[in-house]
């Protein structure tokens, strides 16, 4: 290698080692001042108490219930619908204009605003399919601003597995779904996986799509049905930062401390499934 040529080289790798600084020293750096200024706001009676005297006193557990009741009815919403539609069209949907409309559309919908997404939601489960502002509404809106990401990703994990592997498959006398089932699903979880969390993360994160379709202001009890309202992280921690005077900082960085490690969790368990599921890839 010439002089030049590792002159070169050397250039490229600092400037990918300066992009990857770039992008990680922020975030250990917000991540440290919300560790700093939140740990002595965690506490048992934080945890598991619901909030008092405006919001200044006692705990955020509604919040954190509220958070988990959304999740799970967004991926309960979302998982199957976009599994089996990035399925249909990697495996079933031929290469036409349609298809190609719909990559498109796919695209664009993951790019949209999630407050757009919030007035969609406001319009069709809450104000037309009269839900009301309730559980079912926010984690149907959530489901829908989740989907692009999953079919995308589904989509890219499906699209990794050889196409040999299906060719064997179909000539050892399998049909089309047993080779999905038995051999491209098997071992495409990894990547399913990894774009349903990060799809989840973001949900579990919005305040936008909650704030029109099921954030309660301040409710501290615990919902009783799909139809009734409930408070959520994001929100609330939108409400201690500008709706509520002359709190304690504490309060509002355990919040976002509690949001941060509800994330950090799911991506934990997904590392673990992704990990599980890769041990057992056929190559």
């Amino acid at each position: 290698m010439s002089s030049r040529a590792l002159l070169t080289e050397k250039i490229a790798f600092f400037c990918l080692l300066l992009c990857t600084l770039i992008i990680v020293i922020p975030v250990i750096l917000i991540t440290a001042v919300i560790v700093k200024n939140g740990i002595a706001g965690l506490s048992w009676e934080f945890l598991t108490q619901s909030p008092r005297l405006g919001m200044r006193a006692g705990g955020i557990f509604p919040a954190i219930v509220g958070t988990v009741y959304l999740v799970l009815g967004t991926m309960l919403f979302a998982l199957p619908v976009g599994i089996l539609a990035a399925v249909y069209l990697t495996e079933y949907a031929k290469d036409n204009w349609l298809t190609r409309v719909i990559d498109i559309a796919i695209v664009n919908l993951a790019g949209v605003p999630s407050v757009v997404y919030g007035l969609f939601g406001l319009g069709l489960f809450v104000v037309f399919l009269k839900f009301g502002a309730s559980i079912i509404a926010g984690s149907l809106t959530l489901a829908i601003m989740s989907l692009p990401v999953i079919i995308t990703a589904s989509r890219e994990a499906l699209n990794t597995v050889p196409q040999s592997f299906r060719e064997v498959s179909l000539a050892l006398g399998a049909t089309r779904w047993q080779t999905i089932r038995h051999v491209v699903l098997p071992n495409s979880i990894s990547g399913i996986v990894t774009g349903t969390i990060l799809a989840l993360s973001r949900a579990a994160g919005e305040t936008a799509p909650i704030l029109f379709t099921v954030a309660a202001f301040y409710l501290p009890r615990l919902p009783q049905s799909l139809f009734d309202q409930c408070m959520a992280l994001p929100y609330h921690l939108y409400v201690l930062s500008t709706q509520v005077p002359n709190i304690k900082p504490h309060i509002q960085y355990g919040t976002a401390l509690v949001l941060v490690l509800m994330i950090m969790i799911m991506n934990i368990v997904a590392i673990v499934i992704r990990s599980h599921f890769r041990k057992k890839k056929l190559w």
